[in-house]
């Protein structure tokens, strides 16, 4: 039998050991480390085997009751976005700039004033962007990750959210469920030279390049199907002189949104495609973990998430 440390082949039911990459005990589901192949190897009957699986029918209907509650979301009149150049699949790796106007040119600012735009606003002067420089987090960045976790747990998108968890007991209460997004979100890790100098928050919702340094589009080529927001965008940008051929973008949803999706697929689907439904539209979001460190009871950081678009 094999026994990788990175699959549940011949592990199944295997004893928690820290030690391990990844977990394939019946503890793996409630602490999101369990490996990839975990429901392949130890659930024959795929997820429906298991009471507090989460399958994927159920990540369809509670994705739109998601997109139903994003009662923060820009309005049609609240933003206008200029995609310019569409390209061809073949010239996606151009590094040719086609597309000189800024992507916006019209955002609301009174978005910014809603308390989940506010608090998570405020939390983008915290970070690094370069890799390899430690972090130092101060008392007033505490405070304001804690405020960014009250003001979007206020809302009827989060609540929602905690609901589906604490029914398929991931969460005992809202209290062990804001512990651990703060965690998962906003606990540092190494990502070299053993400096502290990375967090699932900066990847997955603020962003950083090797050298710091603004994103510019260049191209697109996938506008969703959406008619109104939150819509996708796959574009071309460069960052810092690195240039990203596919990358994709939620445009005009709201802090709580995209954090509680990504949140929804790292729980559900950690290290693989997450399948979801948006308005009637299927979208899929790509998460991974980070498996060089823990925290708590071996549970994973996140180490980014992103819409995937085609």
């Amino acid at each position: 039998l094999s026994t990788a440390s990175d699959s549940c082949s011949g592990r199944c039911e295997e004893p928690y050991s820290k030690e391990d990459e990844c977990h394939c005990d019946a503890e793996c589901e409630r602490y999101h480390n369990c490996c990839e192949d975990y429901y392949r190897h130890c659930q024959p009957e795929g997820f429906s085997s298991s009471r507090d699986a989460i399958t994927d029918e159920e990540l369809l209907h509670v994705s739109e009751e998601l997109y139903k509650a994003d009662h923060n979301k820009a309005q049609p009149t609240d933003i206008t976005i200029n995609p310019q150049y569409q390209a061809s699949d073949d010239e996606t790796g151009n590094q040719e700039d086609r597309s000189p106007q800024p992507l916006y040119k019209y955002v609301n600012e009174k978005l910014f004033s809603k308390p989940t735009y506010a608090s998570f606003i405020k939390l983008l002067d915290n970070y690094q962007r370069a890799t390899g420089r430690e972090e130092e987090v101060t008392a007033e960045e505490l405070r304001e990750q804690d405020n960014f976790l009250t003001e979007v747990m206020k809302t009827e998108l989060m609540k929602k959210l905690f609901a589906f968890l604490h029914k398929k007991n991931r969460y005992g209460s809202e209290q062990e469920f804001v512990a651990d997004l703060k965690e998962m979100w906003f606990g540092l890790y190494s990502r070299g030279d053993g400096e502290q100098d990375s967090s699932g928050f900066e990847h997955g919702l603020f962003g950083r390049g090797p050298h710091g340094g603004i994103a510019n589009s260049s191209s697109h080529n996938f506008d969703g199907p959406w008619d109104t927001y939150p819509d996708v965008l796959g574009l071309q940008f460069s960052w810092d002189g690195f240039y990203k051929e596919v990358g994709s973008a939620f445009i005009g949803s709201s802090p709580e949104f995209e954090f509680g999706l990504y949140t929804l697929c790292f729980i559900a689907r950690p290290g693989r495609l997450c399948h979801l439904s948006l308005g009637g539209y299927s979208l899929s979001i790509q998460t991974y973990t980070w498996t060089k460190s823990t925290y708590g009871n071996g549970k994973k950081y996140i180490a980014t998430a992103y819409v995937s678009s085609p």
